[in-house]
């Protein structure tokens, strides 16, 4: 792996991680999470809207 590869995906895990992040605190707070942080953690914005509180 080259240099810039491997600041690449250190780069892409603390984005990662920022994301995972940001969506838990607005969940904890009771806010819907910014639909870029849900992309990036991989769930679909238009699925995770239509769950329900049990």
């Amino acid at each position: 792996m080259t240099n810039r590869k491997i600041l690449s995906a250190i780069g892409d895990l603390f984005t990662t991680f920022g994301s995972a992040v940001a969506a838990s605190r607005s969940v904890e707070a009771g806010r819907r999470p910014r639909a870029d942080d849900l992309r990036k953690l991989g769930i679909d914005p238009a699925v995770f809207n239509r769950i329900g509180r049990f």
